[in-house]
């Protein structure tokens, strides 16, 4: 929770230190162009160099970081607002110094920051207005303009680089999120929906006459006795190891998921019944040599059915029905053995 609050500090900070620093650029120049006092030089770097310090002090020591660091930004925009009045309105800086805390505040992403500013910012106008007696001079100079052109060109794109770097992160963890809602975390294998939807495409592909399909079920032997005798650890360590080998096994093009508890099922698009036959065979040989620390006792098997594509599967679940019933004969016949469908 406390790192959670510490971003939004420690993601502000270098960009108010940057930002202000700009700012008290062109703020500088307009003051040395009015002759302006000690005072206002004393508040020019309490801006440019002072505050971005304290305030990132303040955020720190805050019991709550995120909530300091809005209070921050709300008086980043007052200050630059009060600015605008005490350098009589000058053109180009006041723009600038209302605009950029303002895209700060969107760029957030903390929703109602904006609305919050804005009676500070007048508040803040008022007072530096009261304090100058509104004196108005929006001229901007050449000296003036190219002092603004820092401010103006390298926070835009040091802000332009921060929002690309947060969108980059977000598009990473929504394909992280898409890659948890592929796969079983388990095992490893797709997930029975993400699976499901490519049997479905797997088959439309057979109906349209492309290629035939084969389909795959498979159901752990004593996977309960596993569970009961030593505990749901020994079991998730055989379904960790059978998928592993799972993994290994499929050739290509294979697509191999978990259809729930103890079964597995793969869909091998473009593939005939033989040769979909004889990679089943050699995993269920391969099963047969899985030992675990978890259960040194037992031995491992796998019981399989297998069901070719046909015409009358008009759904999925057709399809699987058919490998279903062909797995069920298996475990009938005596486990651990592979039975092909009827046609």
């Amino acid at each position: 929770m406390l790192r959670t609050q510490l971003t939004l500090p420690r993601r502000v900070y270098p960009y108010r230190v940057l930002g202000m620093a700009l700012g008290a650029l062109a703020i500088a120049t307009v003051l040395l162009e009015l002759q302006a006092g000690t005072l206002l030089w004393a508040l020019c770097v309490f801006t440019g160099v002072v505050w971005p310090q304290l305030a990132h002090l303040l955020a720190q020591r805050s019991a709550s970081p995120f909530a300091a660091e809005q209070r921050n930004l709300i008086a980043d925009s007052a200050l630059a607002a009060l600015w605008v009045p005490l350098l009589h309105f000058n053109l180009l800086p006041a723009v600038l110094l209302l605009a950029l805390p303002a895209a700060d505040k969107v760029n957030t992403d903390i929703p109602g920051l904006y609305r919050r500013t804005l009676l500070p910012t007048c508040v803040a106008i008022l007072a530096g207005g009261l304090a100058t007696g509104f004196a108005f001079a929006p001229s901007s100079s050449t000296a003036v303009v190219l002092a603004c052109m820092p401010m103006l060109l390298i926070h835009t794109l040091a802000v332009s680089h921060g929002r690309r770097r947060l969108v980059a992160k977000v598009l990473r963890k929504n394909q992280e999120l898409d890659l948890l809602s592929r796969t079983d975390m388990l095992t490893g294998l797709r997930s029975r929906d993400h699976w499901e939807r490519e049997v479905a495409r797997t088959l439309h592909e057979v109906h349209a006459g492309a290629s035939p399909a084969v389909l795959v079920m498979i159901d752990i032997d004593g996977f309960k006795q596993a569970n009961d005798r030593y505990g749901h650890i020994a079991g998730d360590a055989l379904l960790r190891a059978v998928a592993a080998l799972l993994q290994e096994t499929l050739r290509p093009g294979d697509i191999g998921g978990r259809y729930g508890g103890d079964e597995f099922a793969v869909v091998c698009p473009a593939t005939g019944l033989a040769e979909a036959a004889a990679t089943a065979e050699a995993f269920r040989a391969a099963v047969e040599t899985i030992r675990l620390p978890q259960a040194p006792d037992l031995s491992h098997s796998v019981s399989i059915g297998i069901a070719s594509a046909r015409p009358n599967h008009a759904r999925i679940e057709d399809w699987v029905n058919a490998a279903d019933a062909a797995l069920y004969d298996a475990k009938r016949s005596g486990r651990n053995r592979m039975v092909l469908a009827r046609t």
